[in-house]
């Protein structure tokens, strides 16, 4: 299995080069694997970070130690969705094996306290779920005034299932 970070590697850094000192791929897969052993805030993902720093230096270079949760919380406002989703799909896809047969599940999801000023929708998602691999394959935002099912065609599309 390939590092996940070659995946993260090609990914658009949004931050002004003065700001760079940690490395965007380290700070992304420090994220991942917090938030896949529990973290559910920037705080618990940086706790996660200083927890588990002298494993993660085994293959991590961490130029500055571990991120503050105010660097987690800036570098994703600003990464921009798209690419990093793209990212995060092609890392899936390399570590999923989907059979003949197998059922991908699709459900949709309002996010709470995804309202935006002025709106009256909350966010809503539509994620593929493998069952045989436990984890999102992916997923897509449901446009404004739209329904779930016109997100799934392009959610299949983009997993290249049938």
């Amino acid at each position: 299995m390939c590092s996940p970070l070659r995946y993260f590697s090609r990914l658009t850094d949004p931050r002004v080069e003065r700001t760079r000192e940690d490395v965007l791929k380290e700070i992304l897969l420090i994220a991942i694997a917090a938030v896949l052993s529990g973290a559910e805030s920037w705080n618990e993902i940086a706790d996660y970070g200083e927890s588990k720093q002298e494993w993660l230096k085994i293959f991590l270079h961490l130029p500055c130690g571990i991120p503050s949760h105010d660097t987690f919380n800036r570098v994703f406002a600003a990464l921009d969705p798209a690419e990093f989703e793209q990212s995060f799909a092609d890392w899936v896809t390399s570590i999923a094996r989907l059979t003949a047969g197998e059922v991908v599940a699709t459900d949709g999801k309002t996010l709470c306290g995804t309202r935006q000023a002025g709106k009256k929708q909350l966010v809503q998602m539509v994620p593929a779920w493998s069952g045989a691999n436990n984890l999102v394959l992916g997923q897509r935002k449901v446009e404004d005034k739209s329904h779930e099912i016109n997100a799934i065609p392009d959610l299949i599309e983009a997993l290249e299932l049938s």
